[in-house]
């Protein structure tokens, strides 16, 4: 393979600004095994030394074939390609090695060193939705009684004509969908309601609740009530309801316990079923480990033909929510929900059902989307092609081309 050599690729690391940045207080080592060949960057305190041996007991590696890394340093990687730690989880190849809270405190300069590996490419250009001006999105607070507590709920809303309920990833908020509030092709033939659930976003926690000395869970009875309460409270006849990630489960499940409340749901990234193990997730929350953690992890969900600038945006959320919220909301996503048994009852003579999955999501991987579309008779399911696990904020513009024509099929229905 034809691998930069170590002192190419330390001078990329040591003149890039967010590698510097991310591996700042780093004390140890970063080896690549490819093959044959080996590199390594080797710091103290952030900054980098001269050093031909290292301290094995600080030292982080990742091992491959030449093919695996030869695979992962293309330009525009391929599906299950772009990213090390998801190629690492789905067995694709790559294996690693260290200390597991040392390698999560500072994967995101990891990360970035593996990005400073392959040839630089031109950035792919930015194509702003927003106009300049004040935006006719609008925001306001509902406060609401489900499940006998009394919760705070923040939302957004911008557009005209059937309304649109929109849910969030797990541990984000509702600006995720700014794009398509910004879009007169949607707004002007739809009402967008994008919410913040409870301890997310603008959303507070319930004050009657002693919430700070609790594990917090997102429970999927919660989940089921909170759209459907706010959807009763403004009024809103039978409104379509999009999610994505936890919010695209959310949707099928919408559709089989709840038909009658909705003219169709949009399941983005949806799938039967996820699981998981709930241990492995403990790293998301750990007091030696930074939101940065979870935030680079989930960029490496997004696909590598997204504009940077969103996609840093889309990780941004994440490293910027409270800490325990999307460990917290990945109980519903990995543990309580499953509709493996009963998707096929879901009567999509009753309620529209449409299936959208991203070719770079590693977690509700696009099998699972085409895997829920066949047992749901009378769904649709669309490949979205260079997009990842959060279509609507990585990928606005491609995204709403996908998303159009199931508008206009929701719409034409009636």
């Amino acid at each position: 393979m034809d691998l930069i050599s170590n002192a190419q690729w330390r001078a990329r690391c040591e003149a890039d600004g967010e590698f510097l940045l991310a591996a700042r207080h780093w004390t140890g080592s970063f080896k690549i095994h490819a093959g044959s060949e080996i590199r390594r960057l080797t710091l103290t305190d952030g900054q980098f030394i001269d050093a031909t041996t290292t301290d094995l007991s600080t030292e982080l590696a990742y091992t491959g074939s030449s093919d695996v890394w030869t695979r992962l340093l293309m330009p525009v990687p391929e599906r299950f390609y772009s990213d090390p730690m998801f190629n690492m989880s789905l067995n694709k190849g790559l294996k690693r090695s260290g200390d597991p809270i040392a390698h999560a405190q500072f994967y995101p300069a990891i990360a970035r060193a593996i990005e400073l590996l392959r040839p630089p490419t031109p950035e792919v250009k930015l194509e702003a939705l927003e106009s300049e001006g004040i935006e006719s999105v609008t925001g306001h607070y509902a406060n609401i009684i489900v499940e006998g507590v009394k919760h705070r709920i923040y939302f957004e809303r911008a557009g005209q004509g059937i309304p649109v309920l929109l849910q969030h990833t797990a541990g984000c908020h509702a600006s995720q969908w700014r794009h398509l509030m910004n879009d007169r092709r949607i707004t002007d033939r739809f009402e967008l309601i994008a919410y913040d659930l409870p301890f997310h976003g603008k959303s507070i926690p319930p004050v009657e609740e002693d919430w700070w000395a609790n594990d917090y869970q997102l429970r999927e009875g919660l989940l089921r009530a909170l759209p459907r309460a706010l959807a009763n409270l403004m009024g809103l006849k039978q409104p379509v309801f999009m999610g994505c990630s936890v919010g695209g489960l959310l949707a099928l499940d919408l559709a089989h316990k709840h038909p009658e409340d909705f003219r169709a749901v949009i399941s983005i990234e949806g799938a039967l079923h996820i699981g998981g193990s709930a241990e492995s997730l403990s790293l998301l929350w750990h007091p030696q480990i930074g939101n940065q953690y979870k935030a680079r992890l989930m960029e490496g969900l997004i696909a590598p033909q997204s504009p940077k600038a969103y996609r840093k945006e889309t990780s941004w959320v994440y490293a910027s929510g409270w800490p325990p919220s999307f460990i917290g909301d990945l109980n519903y996503y990995t543990q309580e929900y499953d509709l493996r048994q009963s998707a096929a009852d879901i009567d999509t003579a009753q309620i529209d059902v449409h299936i959208l999955s991203g070719e770079y999501d590693y977690s509700g991987l696009p099998e699972l989307g085409r895997a829920a579309h066949e047992a749901i008779a009378g769904s649709t399911f669309t490949l979205m092609g260079g997009v990842g696990h959060f279509p609507m904020s990585e990928n606005p513009a491609a995204f709403i081309e996908y998303l159009l024509p199931v508008l206009e099929h929701i719409e034409n229905r009636g």
